[in-house]
């Protein structure tokens, strides 16, 4: 039960960063006219601070080293940014896809395995030690 509640609140989180993620991208992209990987490049760091902020205190309530976890979560974006950004690339330049729908499915990408990492990774061993937990 203790898990289910965890993973319903990063989902709950994460929807609320794939929020700030489109909008920010739309800004940037309909309205400012900026390349389309510069827009998901922004979009997707504003997006990973507001999930990060949240889920670090809310969801797995860890009182572990900010700077540890958050050097964690900047290795996972080292390889999970460059690849959905080629991925991005290929299927709405080669492939023609709909920027939003790559958009999407690389979010969804994102959602799965970025809960993974910091449930077993980033927090594994200090899930629920932060004393004035949610």
């Amino acid at each position: 039960m203790k898990e289910s509640l965890r993973v319903l609140k990063f989902v709950l989180f994460s929807i609320s960063a794939g929020v700030i993620q489109i909008l920010s991208f739309t800004l940037f992209n309909e309205l400012l006219h900026w390349s389309y990987w510069f827009c998901y490049l922004v979009a997707l760091v504003l997006s990973v601070l507001w999930n990060f902020t949240l889920n670090r205190k809310f969801t797995f309530r860890s009182a572990a080293n900010v700077t540890k976890a958050m050097t964690l979560v900047f290795c996972y974006y080292l390889v999970f940014t460059p690849l959905t950004t080629w991925i991005e690339h290929i299927l709405t330049g080669n492939l023609w896809w709909n920027e939003y729908i790559a958009t999407i499915l690389n979010m969804v990408l994102n959602l799965v395995t970025e809960f993974l990492f910091q449930r077993y990774v980033v927090y594994g061993k200090s899930l629920d030690s932060a004393v004035s937990a949610a």
